[in-house]
Order: structure tokens, then sequence, then C-alpha cells
């Protein structure tokens, strides 16, 4: 069963920021990344306790992330019912929890 994917506004914001900034680097190359994040979505999607448990996160809101092959990111959301939220696309050296403040702002 895959579950319905529901991506935070911030989050959208920076997938596409850094998708730009790759594909400025090298054409291509933001392509190849957002590739890489759909396989992450994908396993997310048919998967969504495949994803590892993000520390100090309380237990009642099982925060997970999945990694981006090839690139320095994560994907980090949060499964409630049959929908998945998308909290963040997190590159690895970026301030660790920045998006934090996101889970208090998600729907119930």
């Amino acid at each position: 069963m895959t579950s319905r994917l529901l991506t935070e506004p911030e989050a959208a914001a920076e997938l596409e920021e850094a998708a730009i900034w790759y594909e400025e680097r090298k054409r291509g190359l933001g392509v190849e990344f957002l590739r890489a994040v759909d396989h992450a979505i994908a396993f997310i999607s048919r998967f969504p306790q495949g994803g590892i448990r993000v520390p100090d996160v309380s237990a009642e809101l099982p925060v997970r992330r999945a990694r981006v092959q090839r690139f320095p990111f994560h994907v980090v959301y949060l499964e409630f019912g049959e929908h998945i939220h998308v909290i963040a696309f997190a590159h690895d050296s970026r301030s660790p929890g920045y998006w934090r403040h996101r889970i208090r702002e998600l729907p119930t």
C-alpha cells in the first residue's frame, strides 16, 4: 500500500532552491538531484516506517528521515494515518533540526 504524500510549503521551497543550486553548478545536475529525491519519496510512500527515527523528537510524533542517494540530503517526514507529511528536504550540513518548528504547525 502506498501512502498519500503532502509536502509542506517550506519543504517544497527548499527542494526547489536546492535543485536550482545544483543546476547552476552543472547542467543536468538539478534534474539528477530531483530524480534522487523522487526515489527517496517512492521508498517513503511504499515503506513509511522504513526511514530512520529522528532522535530528540517526542515519541508521540514519530518523525523519520530517508537518505537521498548521491546527495547530502534527507527527506524528513511524519506519518499521519494514510498521509505522509514531508516536513523538510534537509541538507546534511545545515543546522540540525532547523525544521523542528514546522512540526508544531502541522494540522492534526
